[in-house]
């Protein structure tokens, strides 16, 4: 037997016999991202890129889950995890079937580039909605259980995960091929690589994707300070750059003189497969002395690694049974439709929900996102076998008449480009006259937030310009909310939206996947109570935020934030009240009592926040735990939540983190204990005060 298929052996034994009966020639081949088959060695062709943030994507039919941001929402680490175990399942499905077919193409193989643990740290930013939001912490636990999620706990992976993108790497879009992220040690180590480390250390990601910009002067798909951190967690998977990333090293960034130079930086450094054409030079590289053959060799071991860890080459796994039936069965979409129940976020309320059947004979439903796939969707899609958009959710529900009237283009001024401005208006008008209430359906789509080339938006290369609603939009609320009736505004978004008007109930639904009009319309009849909480602050105004530019973290968060909230994070509303108790600390957990004082049964999030005093700490406080409940109506629990060490540590200038002190408030509640939440929620978080 080869050595290299000797399963007695370690993958990295078996990585290195593999590599070393290959000519340079043959490694340096596999170094791309479309790597070719080598027949002699019987290595099949694989295309490494594959995407699946929230659901498996850009491979035809898949289970379309809430986007990331919206997973986020929901506070629960156990339905993250599930949506990455579905992802990987159905991953593992198509792949089996599409081998069959000799079909190795790109999106169809087994490593997959998510999850995203960016920290969204400035509501412009288009690409945010495919993080976990602004809170290292809440990042890293849900990075990790998707993480887990993916690769399963198997002989081999189920699939591949990759942390992306490494590092400091949150807008602006339009010049992330050329910007240098400058950041300081602190902010660095307290925020933007928090979650990588835990991913790292904890979930044991298999792959580290580059990010576009530069770090503190360093291409950060060439960075050494970054590579030296990845050494100091102890990685043992793969690196790969963003797409084209290499090549922005001589064409934006200037660091480098040609592809050559640039796709020997890379390699050196340490970036093992590029997505991208730049590794077509290593040959030149070696020749010209700018690489050695073991820096090739060892690029080379670790992507062999990896696909002997995802049993590429053992001729058998446990998961080449997984049928194809698998894909978008039902239930994998029970599961993408619970977590579309999960990440609603109730904002605002007078008691018009949940809406009461028996007194309401027609409903309206207006506006452009009422009838939308794409407000469904956001980016980094899968395609679903079928959609509930909100209009077809309430239709379902909703025993009574619906009068639909789409009322404004999305961004534009007219629907049809022969008729004047706010052609749509008066049917939207019209609808609402005849109507008992109003399902007013606003916000954005991944055409106005999103990646820079991955969208159509005419605006900003992605991101968004400020924080309100698109003119069209504006009018029409003002129309609608004018007409008298009672109005429900329903805002799909990746991020944060001021939407600038006063409804009677406003819920933000992300976008909420392909089951997101059923999830709407049973928490608006009261089927299921709203619990999801906010994974961002939403801020009153973009004119009183730091320039988009600026990464310090001076007033950007709920940990920093001097001013500007409008709904803090958190924050999310349901249609009952749970209260907690004062909270418990045995040194290892907090124990706290949790009562649903209300007539409705709900889910609800139990959060926990540290306050440290001590001169390092954050100016604020930071999450350190959370647990997502349900309690019947007047029911009790003693909830347990885990407290990490770390959650009593800070940092220091230089990028330092120990316990600086031994002074601390812990909080417990169904939100953050900012004053503006005690406000909102009308039940202010109970407090124990720490010395450790």
């Amino acid at each position: 037997m080869e050595k290299y298929l000797d399963k007695s052996l370690t993958p990295l034994e078996r990585a290195e016999d593999l590599t070393d009966k290959m000519t340079v020639e043959e490694q340096a081949s596999q170094l791309r991202y479309d790597a070719p088959s080598i027949k002699r060695l019987n290595i099949p062709a694989y295309n490494w890129w594959n995407e699946g943030l929230h659901g498996l994507a850009r491979s035809g039919v898949a289970t379309v889950f809430p986007q990331a941001i919206g997973l986020a929402a929901m506070f629960d680490e156990g339905m993250v995890e599930k949506a990455g175990e579905i992802v990987s399942l159905e991953a593992r499905a198509k792949y089996n079937a599409y081998v069959r077919h000799e079909d190795r193409d790109i999106y169809k193989g087994l490593t997959i580039w998510s999850p995203n643990v960016n920290i969204f740290r400035d509501p412009r930013w288009g690409r945010g909605q495919e993080t976990f939001g602004e809170d290292p912490f809440l990042t890293a636990q849900n990075g990790k259980a998707y993480v887990r999620g993916l690769q399963g706990d198997g002989v081999h992976l189920r699939t591949a995960a990759c942390a992306k993108h490494f590092a400091a790497h949150s807008g602006p879009e339009d010049i992330r091929h050329s910007f240098d992220a400058e950041v300081s040690l602190k902010d660095l180590e307290e925020t933007y690589l928090y979650a990588f480390e835990e991913l790292v250390k904890d979930a044991k990601t298999e792959g580290i994707m580059g990010a576009y910009n530069r770090l503190n002067g360093e291409p950060s798909c060439a960075s050494a300070f970054l590579m030296e951190k990845l050494k100091q967690w102890g990685f043992d998977g793969y690196f790969v750059s963003d797409c084209w990333a290499i090549n922005d090293f001589h064409q934006h960034h200037l660091v480098t003189a040609n592809a050559v130079e640039s796709a020997a930086l890379a390699l050196k450094a340490g970036c093992d497969v590029n997505c991208g054409c730049c590794y077509q030079n290593l040959l030149a590289a070696l020749e010209q002395g700018l690489v050695s053959r073991e820096d090739i060799r060892n690029a080379c071991v670790h992507l062999m690694r990896t696909r002997i860890r995802l049993g590429m080459l053992d001729g058998e796994t446990e998961y080449d049974n997984i049928p194809y039936t698998l894909v978008s069965c039902k239930e994998h979409k029970a599961a993408a439709l619970s977590c579309a129940e999960r990440s609603v976020v109730l904002l605002k309320n007078n008691g018009i929900l949940p809406l009461k059947e028996e007194k309401i004979n027609t409903l309206a439903v207006i506006g452009p996102n009422s009838r939308s796939i794409a407000a469904l969707e956001g980016n980094y899609c899968g395609t679903a076998d079928r959609y509930v958009t909100f209009l077809e959710g309430i239709q379902n529900r909703f025993g009574g008449r619906v009068i639909y009237a789409e009322g404004c283009h999305l961004y534009k001024d007219r629907c049809s480009t022969l008729a004047m401005a706010g052609d749509r208006l008066a049917e939207a008008l019209t609808a609402a006259e005849n109507s008992d209430a109003v399902i007013l359906c606003l916000g954005l789509d991944p055409t106005l937030e999103g990646e820079e080339g991955d969208t159509s938006n005419e605006f900003s290369s992605g991101d968004k310009k400020d924080l309100r609603l698109p003119e069209s939009q504006r009018l029409l609320a003002e129309k609608i909310i004018g007409t008298g009736k009672p109005v429900i505004m329903v805002c799909a978004s990746g991020s944060a939206i001021n939407t600038g008007f006063d409804p009677d109930a406003l819920l933000q639904v992300w976008y909420p996947g392909s089951e997101g009009g059923t999830a709407l319309a049973e928490i608006l009849f009261g089927d299921v109570s709203p619990s999801g909480k906010l994974p961002v602050t939403f801020y009153e105004s973009s004119d009183l935020l730091p320039d988009f530019t600026d990464y310090s973290m001076k007033n950007r968060t709920y940990r920093y934030a001097e001013n500007n909230v409008l709904f803090p994070f958190g924050y999310g509303l349901t249609y009952s009240r749970v209260i907690c108790g004062k909270p418990e600390y045995d040194g290892e957990k907090a124990i706290v009592s949790a009562e649903n004082i209300g007539t409705v049964d709900t889910e609800d999030v139990i959060q926990l926040y540290i306050k440290d005093y001590s001169e390092n700490a954050v100016p604020n406080f930071s999450l350190c735990g959370y647990k997502r409940i349900r309690l019947r109506a007047g029911e009790t629990a003693r909830v347990e939540i885990p407290i990490s060490e770390k959650a009593f540590t800070a940092v220091d200038e230089k990028g330092v983190r120990k316990k600086y002190g031994n002074r601390f408030t812990l909080y417990a509640g169904t939100h953050q204990p900012d004053t503006l939440s005690n406000e909102l929620c009308g039940n202010p978080c109970l407090f124990l005060n720490i010395e450790k």
